[in-house]
């Protein structure tokens, strides 16, 4: 389940896109826009500065703008950054520990299938995608 942190990034980075203009955009007005807390984008905000996917400025005139272009952030790195791993099972999951039950896991198999699906999904989406209108699947063959 992708938690509210993942969501709100990607709408906060749709919002800059969107809004991008070669000007900083203050968070105030992307929390008003988004409708979400300025307490809650404030503990978001940090994560896309760290990974260069926007900057900031503080001060008169500052606010956040995106770095790269839209084209260029896949939903599936954003996801990754803000959920961590996308993993469907514990075993899965970047840097876990070699399972003693893989040898006769009969659900492993399907289990590496569907976590490639969903990162293969999300990859294939850019916040460019998601400016679109309209339905994402009509852009997509699955």
């Amino acid at each position: 389940m992708i938690s509210t942190r993942g969501r709100y990034a990607l709408r906060v980075l749709i919002d800059l896109a969107e809004h991008r203009n070669g000007g900083y955009i203050p968070m105030k007005d992307i929390a008003d826009r988004q409708d979400i807390s300025l307490k809650y984008l404030e503990r978001i905000v940090p994560v896309l500065t760290q990974s260069a996917l926007i900057e900031g400025v503080h001060g008169k005139g500052g606010g956040y703008r995106l770095v790269k272009a839209p084209e260029d952030c896949r939903v599936g790195d954003i996801l990754r950054l803000t959920e961590g791993d996308l993993a469907p099972v514990a075993c899965l999951a970047h840097g876990a520990p070699p399972c003693v039950r893989a040898a006769e896991c009969r659900t492993l198999a399907m289990w590496k299938e569907f976590n490639a699906l969903i990162n293969n999904y999300f990859d294939g989406i850019t916040i460019a995608d998601l400016m679109k209108k309209g339905d994402i699947a009509d852009n997509y063959v699955i």
